[in-house]
């Protein structure tokens, strides 16, 4: 298979996760987990051990009434 048709199938492996949620385009953990191949609660982990590293606006936490 050429390099370019691999590029583009994984372009588009991508794009289908992501999500529109209240007009913000997010991917899930568990899915960003799945590319980086770890379980999900150590992504999570490392986001919160290191907070300093990633945008502020990188992670957010929905609930019924809003952002967390």
């Amino acid at each position: 298979m050429p390099d370019k048709h691999k590029s583009t199938v994984a372009v588009i492996r991508l794009a289908a996760l992501i999500h529109l949620v209240r007009g913000e385009r997010i991917i899930l953990d568990s899915d960003l987990a799945s590319i980086y191949g770890v379980p999900t609660k150590r992504l999570n982990e490392q986001m919160r051990r290191n907070q300093r590293r990633f945008p502020k606006d990188f992670c957010f936490r929905l609930s019924r009434g809003g952002i967390l």
